[in-house]
């Protein structure tokens, strides 16, 4: 018999979208009614570590709920360091615990080293590439660990983790 094709590793991150757009996993955030700034919680298998990683994924207001470039996925623990990221959709909290007095739209907080990063700028990474989350405000050294999604169908699925 021949072998069966095995479930694709990124299974545990995918939604159906026609209602509202995010991942399996915990309950979902809504910062809005299906969308820009929806949040969704799941997890992600790292392939390399064979951990399970805890992640968000973000509606983003540009871009299409069709396509990848509408989302922006990450890794809910920083590249370096030990605290968990927090998404902020309560611009009164950026401002006053952050002390981030442009706050205009929600941010990624790393609530140890007081970091925000800002999903709608990019900031360049080793090795020429550009990557979303630009570190705004704080001492982290770059954008949250990203999560490449692929919008099939009604689905959202992670494809890989850097």
């Amino acid at each position: 018999m021949p072998d069966q094709p095995s479930q694709p590793p990124n299974d545990r991150f995918k939604a159906e979208m026609p209602d509202i757009p995010g991942l399996s996993g915990p309950a979902p955030k809504p910062a809005g009614a299906g969308g820009p700034w929806l949040v969704m919680a799941g997890l992600v298998a790292n392939r390399t570590t064979g951990e399970n990683v805890a992640a968000l994924i973000v509606r983003l207001p540009n871009g299409s709920s069709a396509q990848a470039s509408g989302y922006w996925s990450f890794a809910m623990k920083p590249a370096y360091g030990n605290c968990q990221l927090e998404y902020i959709d309560d611009l009164t909290k950026l401002r006053s615990d952050y002390g981030y007095q442009q706050a205009r739209h929600p941010m990624v907080g790393n609530p140890c080293s007081l970091s925000l990063y800002d999903p709608l700028k990019y900031a360049a990474i080793p090795g020429g590439v550009l990557a979303r989350g630009a570190v705004v405000q704080g001492s982290d050294l770059r954008p949250p660990l990203g999560i490449e999604t692929k919008v099939h169908g009604k689905q959202i699925l992670a494809v890989r983790m850097e």
